[in-house]
């Protein structure tokens, strides 16, 4: 599975439009074929597929404003590409059909689950305090949601039993490229 994101666009710019998509889900794409035009103030760039195989899904619609960095699709391995992989590291026809997917990546927004919904509405209310109340800790960055960890745990009440859960990332500070003079590299919190 290779990620489609929006690539850096220059110096000064950090988000660009969706122009136009080359390709819908399900098209075979060859390698830096372009599949998405951007657009910004200063420059139009084509995105090119980053590996061969078939456009996935769309994450950015035509119209869209993103950001560098953003998703904007996912591609997956054709079918016979997918049967050459499962026939060099030798697996089974189960785990062949999985490398033809494409994962679950979040859900739609917002969620549909109330439980999941609950989470949503959670980060909602409190999202912007929790960040500032983290990088008044640590500095500018962000909580790591690879290198994390959580548990959750019942916790008994006389009205209803509750759920606790703890969780715990590594914190990556936000890195300034071409700091000088008094401007600090990383994010850390200053002493």
């Amino acid at each position: 599975m290779a990620e489609i994101r929006v690539p850096t666009l220059g110096e000064s710019v950090t988000e660009a439009t969706i122009g136009k998509w080359f390709k819908k889900p399900g098209d075979a794409v060859a390698v830096d074929e372009p599949l998405v035009e951007l657009e910004t103030d200063k420059v139009t760039i084509e995105v090119p597929a980053p590996a061969a195989g078939v456009l996935a899904d769309i994450a950015a619609k035509d119209g869209d404003t993103v950001a560098v960095g953003a998703l904007l699709g996912l591609m997956k391995l054709t079918k016979p590409q997918a049967a050459l992989a499962g026939e060099l590291f030798g697996l089974s026809a189960a785990e062949t059909a999985t490398l033809n997917e494409v994962p679950l990546r979040g859900a739609p927004m917002p969620p549909t689950d109330p439980l999941i919904y609950r989470f949503y509405e959670l980060v909602m209310v409190n999202g912007t305090t929790w960040k500032e109340l983290i990088q008044e800790e640590f500095g500018d960055g962000i909580m790591s949601a690879i290198d994390f960890d959580m548990a959750i745990e019942r916790l008994p009440d006389q009205k209803d039993d509750r759920v606790k859960i703890t969780m715990s990332g590594k914190f990556l500070p936000y890195k300034y490229y071409g700091a000088t003079g008094n401007v600090p590299q990383y994010g850390y919190k200053e002493e």
